[in-house]
């Protein structure tokens, strides 16, 4: 009887457990959306790093082989001058070391004799000066391959904690009732009729191209065109506009003119919220026109709900 009893009274107790109120929710998926821009914009920070070091990787291993081809040809010169004295009977004791097994130690001790030419010591020079510039430039980029490693490797895992973070918001959002989601989550703000200066004729196109994207999904890492993440728009909509937009908030923000104030901005300006995690379109009237978060679709609202202006933009 008691122990029927304790059950009971932990039925009940379960039952009674208070559901989260809608400010509770919104609280909740506020700070996981928060969360989310942080890890993604850490991974965008990351993955922009590993392209610039391979791209400077690439740089290295090119310069390395044509200074290596310019080696080869000095090589087959010195090589020419050993074969000529050979075919004369008087090999040159000196560019008898080119036969050493040591390239390093012939350079070394072909340039302390001074039994050659002048312009056989002055290949000879030109071929160490060669052989130093290859040493520093592989070491170089022996180094920069060692920091990509450790880079990709930082920003494997910088991606999956992004993953994580989206995954627990879309989580929340489907613990809520439809009603809950559909409140939380807004609209698209197609109800909005912002006006305000035009920008120019590309930015124009892409804020029109924009405004046809209006009720598709957020989703982290897309590019279009029928889902989206928030930079994945605005380079989506300059595509159509055609302008080559970088891919991430931070490519973006390096593009274009700086815009001093909200009363200076113009329709298809840029607008990057927080630190530079977010960024929108300007639509006028105070409006912005972005992909919002997980759980939202693409839509207008007032720029005043999106969070703190850091940065803006006339592309």
């Amino acid at each position: 009887m008691v122990a029927a009893t304790s059950v009971g009274l932990a039925t009940q107790s379960a039952q009674a457990a208070p559901q989260p109120t809608t400010a509770q929710l919104k609280s909740q998926l506020d700070q996981l959306n928060n969360a989310s821009d942080q890890a993604v914009a850490a991974y965008d920070q990351a993955q922009a790093q590993q392209q610039a070091l391979q791209h400077k990787v690439s740089i290295l291993e090119d310069e390395i082989a044509r200074e290596q081809a310019k080696a080869n040809t000095l090589l087959d010169s010195v090589g020419a001058i050993a074969q000529s004295q050979y075919m004369t009977g008087a090999v040159d004791p000196t560019v008898q070391l080119i036969l050493t097994s040591d390239p390093s130690e012939f350079l070394q001790k072909a340039s302390s004799m001074n039994q050659l030419s002048g312009n056989e010591a002055a290949q000879l020079s030109l071929l160490r000066t060669q052989e130093d510039l290859l040493s520093r430039e592989k070491a170089e980029a022996e180094q920069e391959l060692q920091a990509l490693q450790a880079v990709t490797q930082h920003a494997a895992a910088l991606k999956a904690a992004a993953a994580a973070k989206v995954k627990a918001t879309q989580q929340l959002l489907n613990s809520m009732t439809p009603s809950q989601r559909t409140q939380l989550t807004g609209g698209t703000g197609s109800n909005l009729h912002p006006h305000g200066t035009a920008g120019d004729s590309i930015e124009m196109a892409a804020f029109a191209a924009a405004k046809t994207r209006i009720g598709d999904p957020y989703n982290w890492g897309s590019k279009g065109p029928n889902e989206f993440d928030c930079s994945g728009l605005m380079q989506w909509a300059y595509a159509q506009a055609g302008y080559s937009l970088g891919p991430d908030t931070y490519a973006q923000m390096a593009e274009g003119t700086p815009v001093a104030s909200v009363a200076d901005l113009q329709i298809g300006d840029l607008v990057f919220f927080n630190g530079g995690q977010h960024v929108g379109m300007w639509a006028g009237g105070g409006i912005i026109l972005h992909a919002p978060h997980t759980g939202a679709y693409v839509r207008m609202e007032s720029i005043t709900t999106v969070g703190t202006i850091y940065m803006m933009r006339h592309i």
